[in-house]
C-alpha cells in the first residue's frame, strides 16, 4: 500500500510540472488564467473538489439557491489555480504586490512593529491570496517568516516550500517540534511571521466559525500573549481583473485570553468570507466531524 501511495504521489507531481512548464512559457497574466481553468474546468470535476465545495455549502448555508452554488464551485476553484499560478511565479508576483496599496487600520501597528523589533503574528485563512500580504510587505523590505503543515506528497512538498519561501526571503517553520523551536526563537528576536488558522484541528479549541463549532488552533493568540506579539488579522482579496489585490490590515485583536482572542479571528475571517463567498476554500474538510449527511443539492451539479 505505501509503494502504491507513493507512486501515486509520485504520478500526481509529475503531472503537475509537466502543467507547470507548460504554463511559464505564457506570460504571467495568461499563465495565471490558464491555471485557473485547467483547476476549475479539469482537476476540480475529477478530483471531485466541487462534491467537496457543495457539502460544505449545503451544512453551513443549505438554502443557497442552486445558481449561487454553481457560481461558488467554479469562483473557488478559479481562485484556487490563479493561487497557485501566483505561488509558482515569485518574481513576478512579488513585483506585481510591490505596486499594490497596502490599508487598513492594522498597516500602521505593523510598520511601527517593524521599526521597534516588536515582534508580530500576522494571521488569514485560505482566502483570496494569502500569500500577498507576505509578498507586498517583502518588496518593502518587510520580511514576514511562515508556519506550514508538511504535504503527504513529499515530491509535491519540496518544491512548494521552496517557492513558498520565495515570497518572502524569509524562514518557513514546519508544523514539528523542530519547527515550532524556530519559530519561537524568531519571535523571541523581534520577527514577524504569518499563520493560517482556518483548517480543522482535532486539539483545537471548539469555536465559532461561519455559525457552526468548528474546532480552531490557538497557537497564534498564545504565542502573541507569551511573546507581547501584535496579532493582526491580514487579507489579499482578489480583485474582479482576477489578477490584482486588495491588501488590508485589520485593527490588532486586543490582548486577552487564547479562546477569546481566537474567536475574534475567526470573526474577522467570517465575514471576509461571507462578502466573498468563492474566494475561501470550501474545498477544504473545516468541520471534518460535524457532517451531516449528503443533501440532494450536495451531491448534484458540477
Amino acid at each position: 500500500m505505501r509503494i502504491m501511495t507513493q507512486v501515486s504521489d509520485f504520478v500526481v507531481n509529475l503531472a503537475f510540472r509537466s502543467v507547470l512548464g507548460t504554463a511559464r512559457a505564457l506570460p504571467y497574466a495568461q499563465r495565471v488564467a490558464f491555471f485557473g481553468w485547467v483547476v476549475s474546468r479539469v482537476a476540480a470535476p475529477l478530483a471531485g473538489y466541487n462534491r467537496r465545495i457543495r457539502e460544505n455549502l449545503a451544512y453551513v448555508f443549505p438554502d443557497l439557491p442552486e445558481a449561487e452554488v454553481r457560481r461558488i464551485c467554479r469562483e473557488v476553484t478559479d481562485n484556487a489555480g490563479r493561487t497557485l499560478a501566483e505561488f509558482y511565479s515569485p518574481a513576478a508576483f512579488r513585483e506585481r504586490m510591490a505596486r499594490t496599496p497596502l490599508e487598513g487600520p492594522g498597516l500602521e501597528p505593523i510598520l511601527a512593529a517593524h521599526r521597534d523589533g516588536r515582534p508580530a503574528i500576522l494571521v488569514s485563512g485560505h482566502f483570496g491570496n494569502y500569500q500577498a500580504a507576505r509578498a507586498a510587505l517583502a518588496a518593502r523590505g518587510i520580511h514576514t517568516a511562515g508556519v506550514y503543515r508538511p504535504m503527504n506528497n513529499r515530491w509535491f512538498n519540496d518544491h512548494y516550500v521552496a517557492v513558498t519561501r520565495a515570497v518572502s526571503d524569509a524562514p518557513l517553520f514546519a508544523r514539528d517540534k523542530r519547527g515550532m523551536a524556530g519559530l519561537l526563537r524568531h519571535l523571541r528576536a523581534g520577527g514577524m511571521v504569518g499563520m493560517l488558522i482556518d483548517q480543522y484541528f482535532s486539539t483545537g479549541e471548539t469555536l465559532d466559525f461561519l455559525g457552526k463549532p468548528a474546532p480552531t488552533p490557538t497557537s497564534a493568540a498564545e504565542l502573541a500573549l507569551r511573546h507581547d506579539a501584535l496579532l493582526v488579522p491580514v487579507y489579499g482579496t482578489r480583485q474582479p481583473d482576477g489578477l490584482s489585490f486588495r491588501i488590508e490590515f485589520e485593527a490588532p485583536v486586543p490582548h486577552t485570553d487564547p479562546r477569546t482572542m481566537t474567536q475574534a479571528l475567526n470573526d474577522s475571517l467570517a465575514r471576509r468570507v461571507q462578502a466573498h463567498m468563492g474566494q475561501w476554500l470550501w474545498i477544504h474538510r473545516r468541520w471534518k466531524p460535524e457532517y451531516q449527511r449528503p443533501t440532494a443539492a450536495a451531491t448534484t451539479g458540477p
